[in-house]
């Protein structure tokens, strides 16, 4: 067995448990007996796979692992969970509402991993919500903080930021590769985990499916196998996916190995992998004794070649990491967001004056200088210069990238407010502090508008504000 430190309070098992098809398990309306169900846990530890992870909404799977941490006190496990808020406004005291029923159900003083999802960035809300979980840490509510569901650049303007953020949980596996570059370099910069699951697509990754005609997948499958059928369809279909399949196979086959093992084993050997979260139905079964193979396995460079080189024949997932559940193509077990949400409320409530739409965004700068963020005139939308400062914070410390990140959700918050989308920009202007800025400021804005190509002017200007590395202004146009 082999372990990952994620903090020097906060050592997990490389191979977790992942308990959301206890969610799975309880949707004809039932709730599993947390006393019986917490038994099956027990096999887990006793082999060493003693951290499992969860959320608020995997049906009772939160009460069930505080129940066999209570029966067993003595049996050091870790115990990952999520709160995944609803989008809108949220008030510091709902954040610690929050902590205090997981900790309720986990029967806990303190949450070993706190994992937080956030389904709009435009909309500053989410980094309150971090910033109040930070105060919960420091408090001892919690004892690390991670994040779920996060592309790079918003783990970046987190992290530069100043929140303490030990590890990403997001999809990886073979045939969903989006983790392996951007979200890998600043997992690297600022010591941050990746904790992969899907690593073998609700299954698909396996002998069950190599040389099977292609599934007609529907209400009666598993919601993983639902959602991961999505993902084979995205990256080509099911004939590119079986030449994938092939060589898994051959790998798997040169070691004696399931091709399980294979699919796992080489997403842990990815730089910046803490580990690999495989699921398991409790008290119905389990594949421990497979799991310990990964420990056991080592795939040499002829493997990975062979690997990387039937993934290149794939079609590349859509969108940065966690954009499943952000933006088409919804890639969730039912193709939208309508198990998980009910609507998507603006970042900002727009103001009706004289004919005229205006949105603020609560800074200090706008009443003390009497402008608004954005205005909305007939067809045009007009966007103040933006800085990355939120209330009375400033975002993103010394990261230029971070800092025009946030700066570009600002001006997307504002158009989206006025009932537009960042598609719809024309024209950007940006103003750099330090001209040595300059490219990663203007990365960020190509990977921010590299399909919408805006016309853009950017220029080395001294800034108003101590810690501003950048401000930009934007013009939107509204087609009739």
């Amino acid at each position: 067995m082999t372990y990952c430190e994620l903090a020097p309070n906060l050592k997990i098992s490389q191979v977790l448990t992942g308990l959301w098809q206890i969610a799975d398990m309880e949707r004809d309306g039932k709730t599993l007996d947390p006393q019986n169900t917490a038994q099956a846990i027990e096999p887990y530890v006793a082999a060493g796979f003693t951290t499992f992870d969860m959320a608020d909404h995997y049906g009772s799977a939160e009460i069930i692992t505080g129940t066999f941490r209570k029966q067993n006190p003595n049996d050091p496990v870790q115990l990952l969970t999520k709160w995944v808020p609803k989008p809108g406004p949220v008030t510091k005291s709902e954040v610690r509402e929050a902590v205090q029923l997981s900790l309720d159900r986990m029967q806990s003083e303190s949450l070993d991993l706190l994992q937080f999802h956030a389904w709009n960035y435009a909309d500053p809300v989410w980094l309150d919500s971090l910033f109040w979980l930070q105060e919960l840490k420091e408090e001892g509510l919690i004892r690390q903080l991670g994040v779920t569901n996060f592309d790079a650049a918003h783990l970046r303007v987190a992290v530069a930021s100043g929140i303490e953020i030990v590890s990403n949980q997001i999809c990886y596996s073979l045939i969903d590769q989006r983790a392996y570059g951007a979200m890998t370099e600043v997992c690297q910069q600022y010591g941050v985990k990746i904790l992969a699951f899907g690593t073998l697509a609700g299954g698909f990754l396996t002998e069950k499916w190599l040389n099977k005609p292609e599934p007609n997948v529907d209400e009666e499958h598993t919601w993983s196998q639902m959602k991961y059928k999505r993902f084979i369809d995205a990256a080509g279909g099911w004939d590119k996916f079986q030449k994938l399949l092939e060589a898994l196979e051959e790998v798997a086959e040169k070691h004696q190995l399931p091709m399980a093992t294979v699919a796992s084993r080489f997403i842990l050997d990815q730089p910046a992998v803490g580990g690999v979260i495989l699921g398991a139905r409790l008290g119905q079964s389990d594949h421990i004794q497979e799991n310990l193979k990964i420990f056991k396995t080592q795939l040499d460079i002829e493997d990975h070649q062979k690997l990387q080189q039937a993934q290149q024949a794939l079609n590349p997932i859509p969108g940065g990491c966690g954009d499943e559940y952000r933006k088409p193509p919804f890639l969730t077990a039912s193709g939208d967001l309508s198990h998980h949400l009910d609507n998507m409320p603006q970042p900002y409530e727009p103001e009706a004056m004289r004919g005229r739409q205006k949105v603020f965004s609560g800074t200090s700068w706008e009443d003390m200088a009497g402008y608004c963020r954005a205005i909305r005139s007939g067809n045009r939308i007009s966007v103040s210069g933006t800085t990355a400062t939120h209330g009375s914070r400033s975002i993103g410390g010394e990261d230029a990238a971070a800092q025009t990140h946030f700066v570009i959700d600002k001006i997307q918050g504002a158009i989206e407010s006025l009932g537009r989308s960042l598609e719809d920009v024309v024209r950007t202007r940006i103003f750099v502090n330090n001209i040595n800025d300059w490219e990663a400021v203007a990365r960020a804005h190509g990977e921010r508008f590299g399909s919408i190509q805006p016309a853009n002017t950017l220029v080395e200007a001294k800034l108003v504000g101590e810690g501003y590395l950048v401000e930009i202004e934007a013009e939107a146009w509204v087609d009739e």
